[in-house]
């Protein structure tokens, strides 16, 4: 599988890029404790049957933070304008996927298909008991230690509440281990300040016509299954899946399952 790699001078950053295959684009936006590598898995099985697009978001992988103002569904915006895409399906995780939101209510006429995966909602935040490890995170955060927030924070995200680690494939949680600590570190150095959409996007969700698949592990977090609710109810259309034995990052723990119910929704609504 031949691969296209660049970068993108978008609003003032270098974003980097992949690209493979052939037909309607599809971009993949990963989550805050990742970069484009989460997408491993997917990137042959869906480069069969689409242009596949996914990059690094500024402070994540190999796109540097740089100072001054930005908001990811702005950065996706000009890199889509970059490479000359009008019109995508779109899939993000976490983080990701409320880029993707945001993308979607701004920009409606760009966008095809979505799946959100275990997706943030901008303006929703459900009130929930932090979890056990959030002490620990604190603590350790405020001493510095990034490689032991970036290890409980996979233990939070990667492995979830009810799950001991060895129930996850020790390469799942190195990985995420290595693509978080990246962006922490870029955290840390204090550039650049993400600016929020206005109305958020929780207020605006009966508004988005576009079909839409939200997929959420069953050892994710509750206050994603509250995301997840939440953009089942007032999303006018989509429908929820569930992917068990799975946390917040079901295409690393499960890709066959994740990529056929992925491909098939497409397949059905393109």
């Amino acid at each position: 599988m031949l691969r296209e790699t660049g970068t993108a001078e978008v609003n003032g950053a270098r974003i980097y890029y992949e690209a493979a295959g052939e037909g309607e684009p599809l971009v993949l936006v990963h989550a805050g404790i990742a970069d484009s590598r989460m997408w491993e898995g997917q990137l042959k099985a869906f480069a069969e049957r689409y242009r596949v697009i996914r990059y690094d978001m500024r402070g994540f992988g190999r796109t540097e933070m740089v100072e001054g103002p930005f908001s990811h569904h702005e950065d996706l915006r000009g890199l889509l304008d970059y490479l000359d895409v009008e019109r995508t399906h779109l899939l993000g995780c976490s983080m990701g996927g409320g880029a993707v939101l945001d993308f979607a209510l701004e920009y409606p006429q760009r966008v095809g298909n979505l799946v959100l995966v275990g997706s943030a909602v901008g303006g929703f935040g459900p009130d929930f008991d932090p979890p056990k490890e959030w002490d620990e995170l604190v603590a350790a955060d405020e001493a510095g230690d990034l490689d032991l927030v970036s290890e409980l924070e996979v233990g939070i995200w990667v492995v979830g509440p009810e799950r001991s680690p060895d129930a996850v494939d020790p390469s799942v949680r190195d990985l995420v281990w290595e693509m978080n600590l990246i962006a922490l570190r870029n955290e840390a150095a204090g550039l650049g300040e993400e600016w929020e959409s206005e109305p958020p996007a929780a207020d605006r969700l009966p508004d988005l016509q576009a079909p839409t698949l939200l997929i959420v592990g069953d050892e994710d977090q509750p206050r994603v299954f509250a995301a997840a609710d939440l953009l089942e109810k007032e999303l006018p259309n989509a429908r929820k899946v569930v992917m068990h034995g799975t946390a917040h990052v079901p295409n690393m723990e499960r890709p066959e399952e994740f990529n056929r119910l992925v491909l098939d929704f497409l397949k059905d609504y393109g």
